[in-house]
């Protein structure tokens, strides 16, 4: 399963092996374990949950920060109520790896649109 945007791709591939899913943006790329693109997917949920908790009481023009941590993962969400981007932190428990990812707007929001679809496909 490919999406590939102007700025973005996503893909899965289990014919890879232990690095199936590959997540780019602009000009860099990353493969992730299925328990790694699992736990992004769980912790993208939690951070749009409290996205939408507080989006009513916010302003257009009123500045957010969101931050999230659950191991492996931090996730960062800094913008307005409806426009925002989004860091990582990925720490390996394995301590095989670490990496910072960076999607800005309005990637962020497309992502994780369709990071929900392809995870959700597979059920």
């Amino acid at each position: 399963m490919v999406k590939d945007q102007k700025r973005w791709r996503l893909l899965r591939d289990f014919k890879k092996g232990k690095f199936c899913f590959l997540i780019g943006v602009d000009n860099w790329s990353i493969e992730l374990q299925k328990s790694e693109f699992h736990s992004l997917y769980l912790l993208l949920l939690k951070i749009n949950e409290q996205l939408l908790v507080i989006n009513d009481g916010l302003m257009d023009e009123e500045s957010l920060t969101l931050e999230l941590e659950q191991l492996p993962w931090y996730i960062e969400l800094e913008g307005k109520k409806d426009e925002w981007s989004l860091r990582f932190v990925f720490e390996s428990q394995d301590q095989t790896r670490s990496f910072e990812m960076y999607w800005p707007i309005p990637i962020a929001q497309n992502l994780i649109y369709e990071i929900k679809k392809m995870w959700e496909s597979m059920d």
